[in-house]
């Protein structure tokens, strides 16, 4: 194997696996087509590998570059990791620290606490990421992650902030037209919503609260804001966090007595970056904000 090749091969071929052409990946790395072209030839003959066969629609990976995706992929975030911790060494509070969150967290909590950030340290700037998808701090996907699982890694930074309850909930335009059920065998007559494809967090909900199998839900979606916006919308019952129900008037909490259910809330980093001021910071204020919300 060639020992020198560049990362900028690698970029290349991450961006046309991500991309499916040459020319989508140039246009998305901000290069030309045939320098795209020219890097995955010369990976290839280092490697000794090939890569992508042509069809109609595009480039197809081959086995072999499936094979390596992941190992491209951590390249590219460990990349991205030491251009912020570079970044983060002027004087001052200036750098860049990505934070990644669930979708209802991201969407609906963060915001305000990031907007307090950026008024205490305005040369800092902060990457969102919001996926319910777990990214992998020890590959710097992201510095910071806000979790409702306990993280496993030990080389991982972790403080719990306590739990956030769940509810059942419906808007008062829905309980005005339905009515509010009175017991647990009432919801049958009611228009629930739910997922639509079950994970482990889903499952263990199952086993915990029956009555809330998939097929129970009349109205079925894997995204958290899509369920959000279907009960404030008036479309039928489902989970929502009670810190944030409470925020809206609109948002009554059902059968509280038979349905809750309890997630516990961590902020973690990689241990690395305790001593980096932008995101010691950062994980400092999403500490405080948390706690807020949750009281």
């Amino acid at each position: 194997m060639n020992k020198e090749i560049g990362w900028e091969f690698y970029r290349s071929f991450l961006g046309v696996l991500q991309e499916g052409s040459l020319s989508a990946a140039a246009r998305a790395l901000g290069v030309t087509q045939p320098t795209v072209g020219r890097h995955i030839a010369a990976l290839e003959k280092g490697l000794k590998l090939t890569l992508f066969t042509r069809s109609q629609g595009g480039l197809l990976p081959t086995a072999a570059a499936q094979a390596l995706r992941p190992h491209a992929e951590a390249m590219a975030s460990t990349a991205a990791a030491l251009e912020r911790a570079a970044f983060s060494q002027n004087d001052g509070m200036h750098g860049v620290v990505r934070i990644t969150a669930s979708e209802v967290i991201g969407v609906e909590v963060l915001p305000s606490i990031i907007k307090g950030l950026r008024q205490s340290y305005p040369a800092l700037k902060v990457e969102l990421l919001v996926s319910n998808q777990v990214q992998d701090l020890l590959h710097r996907e992201a510095d910071i992650a806000v979790r409702m699982v306990r993280p496993r890694q030990t080389q991982l930074l972790a403080r719990r902030l306590g739990q956030v309850m769940m509810g059942l909930h419906a808007s008062q335009d829905y309980i005005d037209r339905h009515g509010c059920p009175d017991n647990p065998e009432e919801l049958g007559r009611h228009s629930l919503i739910g997922f639509d494809r079950p994970n482990a967090f889903v499952r263990q909900l199952a086993k915990d609260l029956p009555g809330m199998e998939r097929e129970q839900f009349a109205l079925r979606s894997d995204n958290d804001l899509a369920t959000l916006a279907l009960i404030r919308a008036g479309a039928g019952i489902g989970f929502c966090q009670l810190p944030l129900a409470k925020r809206d008037a609109n948002l009554v909490q059902v059968l509280p007595q038979q349905f809750g259910l309890a997630l516990d809330v961590w902020v973690t980093m990689h241990e690395d970056l305790r001593h980096n001021p932008p995101c010691r910071t950062a994980f400092d204020a999403l500490v405080a904000g948390l706690q807020g919300y949750l009281a």
